[in-house]
């Protein structure tokens, strides 16, 4: 008898357990579905590398956030190509893009070498910059929200200690990891690459207004930027690239900052007019003025857009670990210089519709 009231006992043990254990497994598929630590709404993600490639790779994880505007898509997939195929870390891209470029980006992505890539689609909305960016109603066609997703790093990337942000203008020529590994001051938030500094500073062309010291961004005729006490001649720093200390970066309230700055140049016109359409630099160099630590210049070797003719050696561009298309001419579209390192790492729009988009712009330059 007291052999049989131990069998029950048991039985009933195990069936309360298991009963308890299938409670726990849909609590936790509930709050694993329900779940959505991002301030921009996720409209896609791949959460695993397939088994062959991640044998292949070390377990360091690397957040890349890029923005991918339709009309420069091709340019953001063959930065994304690059990096993918020079790092052997599990690099995660963060895509920021529009909503009515999401089926392209994903159909380019889903049907192309790049379908193992892990990534995550993110939606931009515009309205975040109501107020805090002027809109000249007879250019409002020039504004680029997705130039200011920068601005967000932490919204994008909520889980990161760290990530690198780069423009779509760009291609990686070595192990991303190298940048990712760039150390940096304690209490300083990101890393850029100082113009005065840079290895590309000595080609760079110097126009009304030197873009490469404060001065060229800043309109030190205004009595909110003379208060601020900012040396004009201080060398500037290209925001097209860089890595962020995400932690940081909360700590300090960096996305406030910048919008408290874009709000005033509203209300003020703080920038300086001499550089046509820099409106997302001027709010970084007042916000991380002396508080910034500084990357590997070649990993930003930059002016490749700014004119038709070869500014480097090819042994030079060899070398450089990353090549940075910024200016006019854009590998893409019209007639650039290195434009064929560029195009080795392009990867054709299954749709067709970039290659047309690329075509109708030679035309019209060729007028």
């Amino acid at each position: 008898v007291n052999i049989s009231i131990l069998i029950v006992a048991v039985v009933i043990f195990l069936l309360v357990l298991h009963h308890n254990f299938l409670g726990l497994s849909d609590f936790l598929k509930r709050e694993l579905s329900d779940s959505n630590p991002l301030g921009l709404q996720p409209i896609d993600f791949i959460p695993a590398v397939p088994q062959r490639l991640a044998d292949e790779r070390n377990d360091k994880e690397i957040s890349v956030v890029i923005a991918a505007s339709d009309e420069r898509l091709g340019g953001a997939i063959a930065a994304m190509n690059s990096i993918y195929r020079h790092t052997r870390s599990n690099v995660v891209f963060h895509i920021v893009t529009l909503n009515d470029t999401v089926d392209h980006l994903r159909l380019w992505l889903s049907n192309t070498a790049l379908k193992n890539l892990r990534y995550r689609i993110l939606d931009f909305d515009p309205r975040v910059l109501e107020g805090k960016v002027q809109v000249d109603p007879q250019k409002a066609d020039t504004l680029k929200p997705l130039t200011f997703a920068r601005f967000y790093l932490p919204n994008l990337v909520p889980h990161a200690e760290k990530a690198i942000y780069v423009d779509d203008d760009i291609i990686v020529q070595d192990d991303i990891l190298e940048l990712y590994n760039t150390p940096l001051k304690p209490g300083h938030a990101a890393a850029f690459s100082d113009d005065c500094d840079s290895t590309t500073n000595k080609v760079a062309v110097r126009g009304a207004g030197n873009q490469y010291n404060y001065i060229g961004f800043l309109d030190y005729k205004k009595e909110t930027i003379r208060k601020l006490a900012m040396k004009a001649n201080t060398c500037s720093f290209n925001p097209g690239v860089f890595v962020a200390n995400l932690t940081e970066w909360k700590l300090q309230n960096i996305t406030k900052q910048l919008e408290k700055w874009m709000a005033l140049n509203v209300a003020e016109e703080l920038y300086s007019r001499t550089l046509s359409g820099s409106i997302t630099t001027p709010p970084l160099l007042i916000v991380f003025y002396k508080q910034h630590s500084s990357i590997d210049p070649m990993w930003n070797v930059r002016h490749l857009g700014s004119s038709a003719g070869k500014r480097y050696s090819p042994q030079f561009v060899k070398a450089a670990k990353l090549l940075h298309w910024n200016g006019h001419f854009k590998p893409w579209g019209r007639t650039a210089s290195y434009a064929e390192v560029w195009e080795k790492w392009y990867v054709p729009d299954p749709t067709g519709k970039f290659s047309l988009i690329r075509r109708h712009s030679e035309a019209y330059e060729a007028k």
